[in-house]
């Protein structure tokens, strides 16, 4: 293979490896009250039990 295809597989997988790290560093956890979560888990239940229905 040419240097400059080996230049640009270089710099493909950096931009693809750099936007990961990016993404990682900016990625927050949602504050969540204690009301917030107890709804998300019912609703989780209600939905793990409909599909066993349907199966």
């Amino acid at each position: 293979m040419p240097w400059y295809a080996w230049l640009i597989l270089l710099v493909a997988i950096g931009s693809i490896v750099g936007g990961l790290m990016m993404l990682k560093e900016t990625a927050k956890k949602l504050p969540l009250t204690e009301e917030q979560l107890k709804k998300i888990h019912e609703r989780n239940a209600e939905m793990d039990a409909k599909e066993r229905q349907d199966q």
